[in-house]
């Protein structure tokens, strides 16, 4: 009688090891076969995979027959964004209007406007008990996941949740702008709750507030805030609703909507696009490299000591060790993000009101410092300039935002870009979007299983 076998458990470090031995592809068998790694070609312009109206990104001005790089530019429906926001700064919010701007392409009137934030107002509302069945049940510190989870379930009280018809997409997407504030900052009281045993609060939003007050009203005990505050806020939601529609998360988009799935599958999956920390997730890695900074600098007015420290973080030896100045650099942008110079200047006026000046001098050290070293150290094909996650950060600290709600805000702003890209998929398009692949793995034979090694 044949002895039984003895199983052994694999370990899983050995199974990983296989994986990197069966999966690792030869760099240079990219550029023989012109394949573009990550969708970009060898000067980092990205591959054109499709048109939009919704939003432009500018860069550069060709000159005599070249690229001349410029001081970046972004569009929305064809207004700058500077332009955009000096017409609502200072005057009213500019979430909502913003939102009718991408969704509708036109700015609204001073009546559209007032009956679109009612409607809002009106889909401000979740299902009964869902915040009870659905929020407070197995509470994560990853509020990404806990957003997705929750919109995936509210597609289980929609009773047209698969239909793809214009009217009713944009019905789901209205809702989902609406009540994203919610499920973030209910999310995070819920894990705050469970898993640091604090106190638990959950305050209803107002249908006299702004998307931006409401936020703030949701997450602080007392529900007070100021006026600077909620603007600033307002202002991040509007700097992060679209970015040129060839970001991650919007082409993940448009790739999950080409392939007629439902509206809640394809806004889980632009959240999980955008959670990774290359994409929507960078601001938190620009907080704590400053946190970082600040405990292994002893002099952090020291332009000597933190020029070190930067040196230090390209060499890999500082914070991560992945050789990077998070917050520094963009895959379009060179001389500078349009999105970080409208942010500089109400930065300031909020460390001011906060206290945090030093802070703030120190982030200016560091935004004027990072792209002279980043030159030194690196060779680099175009200018290095401080993006909008290098400042954002900031603001949601000194706003008093838990880390786990950093990204969860940008998503709460960019919400509005991914429901104007899933209806312009829609409306535009009826083929699936299908890559191509190269297979570059050699024939082999079958072996038998007795035969093998």
């Amino acid at each position: 009688m044949a002895k039984k076998a003895v199983h052994q458990i694999p370990k899983i470090e050995e199974l990983a090891q296989f994986c990197v031995d069966g999966g690792s592809i030869n760099p240079d068998l990219y550029q023989k076969f012109d394949v573009k790694r990550g969708l970009r070609d060898i000067n980092g312009m990205g591959v054109m995979a499709g048109l939009t109206k919704i939003s432009d990104i500018q860069s550069y001005q060709m000159v005599d027959g070249k690229k001349v790089p410029m001081d970046g530019k972004l569009c929305y429906r064809g207004i700058n964004i500077e332009q955009l926001c000096k017409g609502f700064l200072g005057k009213r919010f500019g979430f909502e209007e913003t939102t009718y701007l991408l969704l509708f392409g036109k700015l609204p009137n001073e009546q559209e406007l007032a009956d679109f934030t009612g409607l809002l107002a009106k889909c401000r509302t979740l299902p009964t008990n869902f915040v009870r069945d659905v929020v407070m049940k197995a509470p994560s510190k990853d509020m990404m996941n806990t957003l997705a989870r929750s919109v995936l379930t509210l597609a289980c009280y929609d009773s047209k949740a698969d239909d793809t018809s214009v009217e009713n997409v944009l019905r789901q997407c209205i809702m989902l702008i609406s009540v994203f504030p919610m499920l973030a900052v209910y999310g995070y009281h819920a894990y705050n709750h469970y898993e640091n045993n604090k106190s638990l609060y959950i305050h209803n939003p107002s249908d006299e507030l702004s998307t931006a007050e409401n936020i703030l009203r949701m997450l602080r005990p007392n529900k007070t805030y100021t006026a600077l505050e909620a603007e600033i806020l307002d202002l991040a939601l509007v700097l992060h609703m679209e970015h040129g529609g060839g970001n991650n998360s919007s082409f993940t988009t448009h790739v999950v909507t080409s392939s007629g799935t439902d509206t809640y599958s394809v806004i889980a999956a632009a959240l999980g696009s955008l959670k990774g920390p290359k994409h929507g997730g960078a601001n938190i890695k620009v907080v704590e490299m400053f946190q970082d900074l600040k405990k292994t600098v002893k002099d952090c007015t020291d332009e000597e000591q933190v020029a070190q420290y930067l040196t230090g973080l390209l060499h890999k030896e500082q914070f991560d060790k992945k050789g990077l100045i998070y917050g520094m650099g963009h895959a379009v942008y060179s001389i500078s993000d349009p999105r970080a110079r409208i942010f500089k200047g109400f930065v300031k006026q909020l460390a001011e009101e906060k206290g945090r000046m030093d802070d703030y001098n120190l982030y200016a050290m560091v935004e004027t410092m990072a792209p002279q070293i980043i030159a030194k150290e690196r060779h680099i094909y175009k200018g290095v300039s401080a993006n909008v996650d290098f400042y954002s950060g900031f603001v949601y600290s000194m706003l008093d935002l838990p880390l786990e709600l950093f990204t969860p805000m940008f998503a709460t702003g960019r919400i509005v870009g991914w429901s104007a890209h899933r209806l312009e998929e829609l409306i535009n398009q009826d083929k699936i979007i299908r890559p191509a692949y190269k297979s570059v793995g050699e024939e082999s034979a079958y072996i038998p299983l007795e035969e093998r090694n």
